[in-house]
């Protein structure tokens, strides 16, 4: 009892929204229909006005202008139609009503004979543009025979259906692709960027071993420019030595080193012969000092002589 009566009641409920979904179908339809129709009829008009060659008036001119006149009319109806629902009391545009326009419709016999063409004028329009589709479709069939077209263009909208899902699969494909190439994309750029910096690490490692080899270079050429600076330096002072010192000059060198030499051993002779006097006499006074200012002037003199000996044997 329980588990029933809310089935029923969805059953009551789903009733009138399905009813409504169909008639809102229904009318869809017809209003397609109606729109179809309408539209394909001012192709016809059109395309008479604008195939006209001459000014005289043909049976094809007669039917198309009365056709253009209806339609007109219908449509100045449709666009002054007030809803039956509103009380207000409408005049129209420009003070016209839904019925004074309807007199402005051809005569009665002319529409007579529109309305026995039109069925046919019609069929042979949609059969036109339906061949048209066809030939843009499979422009093969252009030169076949009437009855193999016929057979073909029963077979149209079979033909444009399966273009339709053909285009919407293409058109999903499209997206499905258009989705895969940002993610290609995408991924691309990461490895890209990766391989960036990967490559800028490289050439700051190349480059500060680069600079380093290049410091080293660097600092070898200096170290070698130094040396040559210093060689030269020493070629030079060995130059100005051997413009300084000839032979004669070396020669006399070398004998008033010779004579200093001999000096300063007789003062060492003379300066321990007096140290041992010294040591023997410090116990006279007056003459203790007089030995010590004696001792004082040959130490200073062979002081005088050393640094002279020094200077020459440099």
């Amino acid at each position: 009892m329980h588990t029933s009566q809310p089935q029923a009641v969805e059953c009551v409920l789903a009733t009138p929204g399905s009813w409504a979904e169909r008639e809102l179908h229904t009318q869809r339809l017809c209003w397609l229909r109606v729109e179809s129709v309408n539209r394909v009829l001012r192709e016809i008009v059109q395309e008479n006005r604008f195939s006209k060659a001459s000014s005289a008036l043909t049976a094809e001119d007669k039917f198309c202008s009365t056709l253009e006149q209806c339609l007109m009319v219908a449509q100045c109806v449709k666009q002054m139609d007030v809803s039956s629902d509103s009380s207000e009391d409408h005049s129209g545009v420009l003070g016209l009503t839904a019925e004074r326009v309807q007199r402005q419709m051809p005569p009665e016999q002319e529409l007579v004979e529109m309305k026995q063409r039109l069925s046919s004028e019609l069929l042979q329009h949609l059969k036109k543009k339906a061949v048209s589709i066809l030939k843009y479709y499979q422009p093969e069939w252009e030169n076949e025979s009437e009855g193999l077209r016929s057979v073909k263009l029963s077979k149209l909208p079979e033909l444009l259906d399966a273009e339709q899902k053909r285009a919407k699969s293409l058109t999903e494909k499209n997206r499905e692709n258009e989705t895969l190439l940002q993610r290609q994309t995408h991924a691309q750029l990461s490895e890209l960027l990766k391989c960036m910096n990967i490559l800028q690490r490289l050439v700051l490692d190349l480059r500060l071993k680069a600079q380093k080899d290049l410091d080293r270079k660097k600092i070898e050429y200096f170290q070698a420019k130094c040396e040559t600076g210093l060689q030269k330096i020493r070629a030079e002072m060995l130059e100005v030595q051997l413009d300084t010192y000839t032979r004669d000059k070396i020669a006399a060198h070398k004998k008033i080193t010779e004579k200093l030499r001999a000096e300063l051993k007789s003062s060492e002779l003379d300066k321990q012969t007096l140290e041992s006097k010294l040591t023997s006499f410090q116990i006279y006074g007056q003459d203790f000092e007089a030995l010590a200012e004696e001792y004082s002037r040959l130490r200073r003199e062979i002081a005088t002589k050393s640094w002279a000996l020094k200077e020459f044997s440099a």
